[in-house]
């Protein structure tokens, strides 16, 4: 690694945090006749228009990656029902991204979004069978606390938990799970991140279609074709875009770890731009939250990385 990567890939996740703390301002900034749904298509659209010449380039290249190579039919189903799967996870996830924003409020949504690291714990205890420490553990009983105060409006009853914050949280509970996934194509297949955010973007578009064409029957294109021309589709597509690109630079120059502990703060952002951008009324009990929600994250990513210096350092040891 060369002296001038790990500030290279610190000042790329400092614009990781940017793009993902203006995305949700974007978001709700798009005309009131724009549905999310329609919105989320036409999003899609400009992802894919703007993710095309990287993946045009990158085969005039030569490097034709999982197209490149001689793979067995029976692997190549394998390929491409992951690529399904995910593509359609992620088209879903980008809907509810753009519907949770708009009902449950960008600062809320933004808020629930960033438990992702909720739900990795959830799938390396239950499917990975990782034991978690006490401090892990008590950590993550915070911050399931904290989004539930958070999801009820500051009440802590029941009856008010808003379904709208429990849709946004569905968002980092399907990238979670397409993010192991994916993560295991690129270790086993030659595939190449251009390859993957282009054949993502394309299948999540053409599900959000799908279902825009299932839900709007024959006013699809006049409904799409309105939402596309929208500046505000345009620049979130962009911006959508270029986290994904901006993210998968910045972790090659520095570890996920310290990428993440950058980036982890980006609902402050939103929460700053919704007032004078959105007129959005931030309460106390939301500015808690996101406090006590970024503390606990940093907190797991510290448990985490000092569970793992703990286990290479008995590795190390002699026996």
């Amino acid at each position: 690694m060369s002296p001038h990567a790990a500030p290279k890939g610190i000042a790329l996740s400092f614009g990781c945090l940017v793009l993902l703390g203006i995305m949700p301002i974007i978001s709700n900034s798009r005309p009131d006749g724009v549905g999310a749904l329609a919105f989320a298509a036409a999003l899609s659209v400009w992802q894919v228009i703007f993710a095309a010449p990287a993946f045009v380039l990158e085969w005039i290249r030569g490097d034709r990656g999982v197209f490149g190579v001689a793979v067995p039919p029976r692997e190549t189903g394998r390929m491409a029902a992951v690529a399904l799967m995910t593509g359609t996870m992620f088209g879903l996830s980008t809907y509810l991204y753009v519907l949770g924003i708009e009902k449950a409020g960008a600062t809320n949504a933004a808020i629930a979004i960033q438990a992702y690291p909720l739900f990795a714990i959830l799938w390396e205890t239950l499917f990975l069978k990782r034991r978690k420490t006490a401090a892990e553990l008590g950590l993550t009983a915070v911050l399931i606390g904290t989004l539930y105060y958070l999801g009820t409006g500051g009440t802590g009853r029941a009856a008010t938990l808003s379904v709208w914050f429990l849709a946004s949280l569905a968002v980092p509970l399907l990238w979670s799970v397409a993010h192991v996934i994916i993560k295991e194509e690129l270790g086993r297949t030659p595939v190449t991140p251009v390859q993957v955010t282009f054949v993502r973007v394309a299948i999540s578009t053409l599900f959000l279609l799908a279902l825009l064409a299932a839900t709007t029957g024959r006013s699809v294109l006049p409904a799409l074709v309105a939402a596309v021309s929208q500046p505000t589709a345009i620049l979130m597509g962009l911006a959508y875009y270029l986290e994904l690109i901006v993210w998968f630079h910045a972790i090659r120059h520095i570890d996920v770890s310290l990428a993440s502990s950058i980036t982890t703060p980006w609902p402050t952002l939103t929460l700053a731009l919704a007032v004078p951008f959105l007129g959005e009324r931030i309460a106390p009990y939301q500015i808690g939250a996101l406090v006590l929600v970024v503390l606990c994250i940093y907190g797991l990513t510290w448990a985490g990385l000092r569970k793992a210096a703990a286990a290479r350092a008995v590795e190390a040891s002699p026996s």
